[in-house]
Parts: structure tokens; C-alpha cells; sequence
């Protein structure tokens, strides 16, 4: 495919444009940004307009306006009600639409950059469905089931904002007018089909703002790969209009290719997506919109390995406990993997994950038998309770710890003692007999006959559940001779978990390695995290965040991006080589891991929003210009970056014993440390100043 479109004048940041709007408001340019996941938190599209607030507010200021449902559970958390100052086109709007019987909710998202909100309670325009329905069969001739609830409220949103929308029109032009300002200009940004709605609204209604529609994954696409497809060898041979109809999404199809066609500039979020939307939405996308995040970088290139080894202690302490009775490994030896995600066990590519696992077990017990590595597995599913073992383990350890750090006081106690009256004790004086007995007590405790489990919860309906029947049959049960240990985690990870007590983010920075061979996956945020806190991962090349690595990394792998190659070769070949990554990686010693641990942190800023962020600005400009001929972007002049290509480290390959001169000398005694690695010659390997 052309990759002309993410390249697209990519010559600078977006903090360049950083001045709270102050252009934007002397262009008289408003923008909007449309989404059903704005102040509603159901999916990643929440993320990605969460995490963006902040460089939008600070490039737009006021200037910007966020809109969505009002959905109360989520928006009391969320959400600061208050009042848009008086004079305001944005008020009058609001004011205009309150009088014709609409409710809504205006304020602040809570949120870095606060944006402002506008938030539409769905309800309040339930009584003009019928009439909205009507509208969009007479002008676009599309039927909307009326049992489908979720495009219903789709339908009624779209035509609110629309309606606001062309409001919000005439009254910043009276406002122009009035005060001898420019004639408004008007963008307004839809994600998703939910929102796209508005979009087919405006342009029916032939009101005069410039629109943009983004993609972020095809409603069709997502069903299809759920069917077991060969899904991007076969994209030119669907028949699109009838594999949407036989899933019974035809009318939802149509609303998202109809926003697609109508709006001016057309986005997606990766090339593999706009390859996708080129044939099931038949139209190419004008620009690719990469996701980006929020990146806080440190002042202090260690700062994030000793986060690493703090995160790595806690999940030590929930192993010792899953694994009691059969800790058989050193857990400074011990290598942990992780899978997380929407539990889509063939999109996300648990399949290929437990296959690989499987063999690299094997691998691992013929070359390397002192390594062993736990793979977690967290995907949310039905559960009906914890695994009562599990819980069992984590009591047993805590006795033993409290046993010990019990003896261990009355020990120091006697030893003072003894001290103080001019002798030196012996064992005997130290360790006495009912301290033995305290311990052997909490010993014996600790033996099971039983395997540990590989699930922390009961699992509702485990003989049918995919991950379980794939470790079923890769056999895969944590025995003493497996080298792999498998843990499922059946729920998100939060603080309150009993089990490992941290969330979701330090769980990750406690990890060695994330693996996400990803068969569908429009952009990838969970690699992405991975990246942005020094993590290395394994990616694939039909994942938007694959593709985006490939195209601007020389080398992935040496910044510790491992791309799996599930396009072009079959599924047995693609196990392989995921399995041969992972055996790369165990490999490596604790040195090489800390060394590739800053490599993969220095490409955070590659996917830090204020280098993304210029690509939905130029999506905005290029729409603007499609309505407005004769407007001309004020801070067209871009920076001196040309591009955002990294090359391959000078230290390549990432090994201290085979790399060039520059390399610092191996290791020496007590240099194993995880945040020992700060020294001159390793800066100025990793080429920092």
C-alpha cells in the first residue's frame, strides 16, 4: 500500500501551534470534536480522545469544543457543570436548543487541558426519533430497525448535535457581524459511526462546516475477523453490501459508509486500516491519523528502571503465593510475559500465544533449564468467584512472612541480650526450639500434592473457555519440569485486586516483555503503553502499531519492537517466528535487558501526542480549505524536523561482549543491579548527551 498519507507535510511537532488558541481566534475558527466515548468510558476510542484533551487545549484553547451523550453515571465523575460566559456564540447556541425542549449539559471534562464540554441527554430528543428517522430515509434512503436501541440513540445524537451545530452557525455569524470579526469558520472532527450520524445530518442539510471523519476500526471488518476469515488476503473478494446483511449490521454498514463518502477529509488510525476502509468502505483515507499518548518523561534516565524493579517485587510476591509449595525457580531468573486486551481470543492473538508458549517451553527446557518464564494472560471474562486455592497461597506466604519476621525480632532481641553481658551467643542461644517448631509448622503448611493453578478465578463455563481449552491442549500445567507457568487472569487489574494490589500500568512496568500478535488490531494501545514506559514487545504487521514502527523505525528489534509477520506467511510459520523472538528474548541477560529497556523508552516520543497531534491538524486545515477556498492557515510555516525516522542504534547488535568499541565493557561483579546502568560509556552508547 502507498504510504504517502502518514507522511503527509509531517515536518514538525505540534507544539509549534501550542498558544491556547490565540490564532484560532483571530481567524474566528472554531473546532469540534464528536464522539460517543467523550466523557463516556466504554472502549479505546475513550483513550484516544482522553489522552489528546491536553495538546488540543493547548493548541485551541476556547476555541474547542467537545460533544457527546450525556450519560449520567459516568459524567458525574467526570464532568464539571457550568455556563459558557455571557456573549458567547456558544451559549446562545446552547440557550436556542435548551428553548426547543432539548436538555444540555455544559462545563468542563475533567481531564489534563479541561476542554470544554457539551454533553446531550439522549432522552430529552427521544420524541423526534420517528422524525429523524424519517429525514434520513428521505434523503439517504436508510432504514433503521427500531429494536436496534444503540442505533437509535445513535440517531437521535447525530441529529441533535447537527441541529446544535447549525445553531452554533448562525450564531457566530450575528456575532461576526455585530462585532466586525471574519466570517466564521466552522470544523468539526466525528469519530466513529455513532457520531457519523451528525455528520450525514450536516451534509444533507447543506449547512456550511468543514467536516472530518475518522475510522478507527470498520464495523464490518471487526465482525469478519471474528469468523474466522482469511480476512486481508480475501478484502477485495467480499461482498461487502451482502456479509453485512447476513450479520444483520446493513443499516449500521451504511451509516458508517455514508459519514465516510460525505465528509470532506476521510481518516483512519493506521495504513493497515485505511487498506481496510479502501475496500470495505470503498474510499481511501485522505490522511493517516496515528494515536498517540501522553508521555511524562523523566529526568533521570534510571528513574523508570527502578519503577521497573519496584513493579517487578510486587508480582514477585503475588508468584511466591500462586506458586507455593513449587517454587522450583529462582525469581532472578525468572522472565515475565504478558497478553492483555478485549478478550477476542483469535483478534487478539491468544491463540498463536499459547502455541508459541508450548514450544518455547520445550526450547527453554533443552537450552536453557535454569530460565523459567510466567506468562499472564489478562483478559476479563464471566467468573464466579476467586480460585480458592489461589487465595489459599497468598494466606500461606503471609503466615510464613509474619512466622519469620517474628523469630526474626525475638532473635535480635536474645542476640542484644547476650551481647550486653560480655559473650557472643551460639546457634543454640539464637534459634531456639519452639522458634523450629513456629517454622516447620508454617512449612508444612505450605506443601500441596496439586499443581498450582492456572487460573486465579473459577472461570463460568471453563470447559468451553478458549484460553483454557488451548492450555488444555498444549498441556501447558505448571509442572515442576515446565519451564513456561501460566497464569489466566479472567479481570482487569486494579489496586483493590486481593491477589497482585497493583493496577493495571505498574502491572506493565513490572513486566519484562508484552506479546500482542494481534490478527486484527487497528492501532494497538497496549503495545504502545508498553513502549512509552521502556518496555520491549512483540507487535505484529497487520496491527496499526506494527505498521507505524516498521515505516519510521530502521530496525524494530533493536529498539525491542519484535514485529511477528502475520500477512505474508502462513500460521504455522508466523508460531515460529513468535516463538523464536520469545527464545531471543529469554536469551538475554539482565545487562542486555536493561540496555534494550532504554532503548524502547527513548521511542516514547515518537508516539507522545505532541508529534502525532500535527496529523489531525492537517486533517482539519486540509477540510477547512475544502469549504473555504480562500482560507489560509496563519501558522502554515512548519519547523525544521523532516521526518520521524529513527536509525538503527550505534551499539547494535544489543550484546556487551559482541558490540562495537563503544560498548561498555561486560559486567563485573555486583553491576547486575536493575538501575546500576548509568554510567558515562552507556549513555554514550544509547547516544544520550
Amino acid at each position: 500500500m502507498n504510504r504517502r498519507f502518514s507522511r503527509v507535510e509531517s515536518g514538525a511537532d505540534l507544539k509549534d501551534y501550542f498558544d491556547r488558541g490565540d490564532i484560532a481566534s483571530r481567524e474566528n475558527r472554531w473546532n469540534f470534536e464528536v464522539a460517543w466515548e467523550v466523557a463516556n468510558k466504554v472502549g479505546g476510542i475513550y483513550t484516544v480522545i482522553r489522552s489528546k484533551a491536553y495538546v488540543s487545549t493547548e493548541e485551541l484553547g476556547e476555541q474547542l469544543c467537545m460533544m457527546g451523550p450525556y450519560k449520567e453515571q459516568c459524567a458525574r465523575t467526570e464532568m464539571e457543570e457550568l455556563e459558557f460566559p455571557r456573549g458567547n456564540p456558544l451559549l446562545e447556541a446552547v440557550n436556542t436548543m435548551r428553548s426547543r425542549g432539548y436538555k444540555l449539559h455544559t462545563g468542563r471534562w475533567l481531564v489534563d487541558g479541561n476542554p470544554q464540554l457539551i454533553l446531550f441527554d439522549i432522552g430529552s430528543g427521544a420524541w423526534k426519533l420517528d422524525q429523524f428517522k424519517s429525514e434520513l430515509w428521505d434523503k439517504c434512503h436508510i432504514g433503521i430497525p427500531h429494536l436496534d436501541i444503540e442505533t437509535n440513540d445513535a440517531i437521535i445524537l447525530g441529529y441533535m448535535i447537527a441541529e446544535f451545530l447549525e445553531e452554533f452557525r448562525n450564531c457566530a455569524q450575528a456575532y461576526s457581524e455585530n462585532n466586525d470579526l471574519n466570517a466564521p469558520r466552522v470544523v468539526a472532527h466525528f469519530h466513529e459511526w455513532q457520531a457519523g450520524v451528525g455528520l450525514i445530518a450536516l451534509r444533507t442539510r447543506h449547512v456550511e462546516i468543514a467536516t472530518v471523519f475518522t475510522t478507527h476500526a470498520t464495523l464490518l471488518g471487526r465482525y469478519l475477523c471474528a469468523g474466522n476469515t482469511d480476512f486481508y488476503n480475501n478484502l477485495d473478494k467480499f461482498a461487502v453490501d451482502e456479509e453485512a446483511g447476513k450479520r444483520q449490521i446493513y443499516h449500521r454498514y451504511c451509516l458508517e459508509r455514508g459519514a465516510t463518502h460525505m465528509c470532506h477529509i476521510f481518516t483512519t488510525v493506521s495504513e493497515i486500516t485505511g487498506y481496510e476502509a479502501e475496500h470495505l468502505l470503498k474510499r481511501k483515507p485522505d490522511i493517516i491519523t496515528p494515536n498517540g499518548l501522553n508521555v511524562k518523561k523523566f529526568s533521570a534516565i534510571h528513574e523508570f528502571q527502578n519503577l521497573h524493579a519496584m513493579a517487578k517485587e510486587k508480582i514477585n510476591e503475588f508468584v511466591r503465593g500462586h506458586f507455593y509449595g513449587h517454587m522450583d525457580f529462582e525469581l532472578d531468573k525468572t522472565l515475565y510475559f504478558f497478553i492483555a486486551g478485549r478478550y477476542e481470543f483469535g483478534n487478539k492473538g491468544a491463540d498463536i500465544f499459547i502455541e508459541a508458549l508450548a514450544r518455547l517451553n520445550a526450547m527453554l527446557k533443552h537450552e536453557r533449564p535454569d530460565t523459567t518464564v510466567v506468562a499472564f494472560l489478562i483478559f476479563p471474562t464471566k467468573t464466579n468467584n476467586f480460585n480458592v486455592d489461589s487465595l489459599r497461597g497468598h494466606a500461606v506466604i503471609k503466615q510464613l512472612r509474619d512466622t519469620i519476621n517474628n523469630v526474626q525480632q525475638s532473635i535480635g532481641k536474645r542476640m542484644f541480650d547476650t551481647c550486653l553481658k560480655g559473650h557472643i551467643p551460639g546457634p543454640d542461644e539464637l534459634l531456639q526450639k519452639e522458634d523450629l517448631v513456629k517454622i516447620k509448622r508454617c512449612m508444612y503448611s505450605m506443601q500441596r500434592d496439586c499443581m498450582p493453578p492456572v487460573t486465579t478465578h473459577n472461570v463460568a463455563d471453563d470447559w468451553n473457555d478458549p484460553v483454557l481449552s488451548s492450555i488444555r491442549r498444549c498441556q501447558l500445567f505448571n509442572s515442576v519440569h515446565d519451564r513456561v507457568k501460566m497464569v489466566f487472569h479472567p479481570e482487569f487489574l486494579t489496586s483493590t485486586n486481593p491477589l497482585f494490589g497493583i493496577d493495571y500500568e505498574e502491572f506493565v512496568r513490572g513486566c519484562h516483555l508484552g506479546v500482542f500478535p494481534s490478527y486484527y488490531e487497528p492501532w494497538g494501545y497496549t503495545p504502545a503503553e508498553c513502549t512509552v514506559m521502556g518496555i520491549p514487545s512483540v507487535t505484529t504487521n497487520l496491527s496499526g502499531f506494527g505498521c507505524f514502527m516498521q515505516e519510521h523505525i530502521s530496525d524494530p528489534k533493536s529498539y525491542g519492537i519484535y514485529i511477528v509477520d502475520r500477512r505474508y506467511i502462513g500460521l504455522e510459520a508466523s508460531v515460529q517466528q513468535l516463538s523464536s523472538f520469545m527464545l531471543e528474548f529469554s536469551r538475554l541477560n539482565r545487562r542486555q535487558r536493561i540496555i534494550q529497556r532504554n532503548r524502547t523508552e527513548r521511542l516514547s516520543d515518537l508516539l507522545d501526542w505532541r508529534t502525532l497531534g500535527i496529523y489531525y491538524r492537517q486533517a482539519r486545515v486540509r477540510a477547512l480549505q475544502a469549504v473555504y477556498p480562500d482560507y489560509v492557515d496563519e501558522s502554515s510555516l512548519y519547523g525544521s524536523r523532516s521526518n520521524l525516522i529513527f536509525s538503527r542504534p550505534h551499539s547494535e547488535p544489543p550484546s556487551p561482549t559482541s558490540s562495537r568499541h563503544t560498548t561498555p565493557a561486560p559486567s563485573v561483579h555486583g553491576s547486575d543491579e536493575e538501575d546500576s546502568v548509568d554510567e558515562e560509556t552507556e549513555l554514550k552508547e544509547l547516544g544520550i548527551k
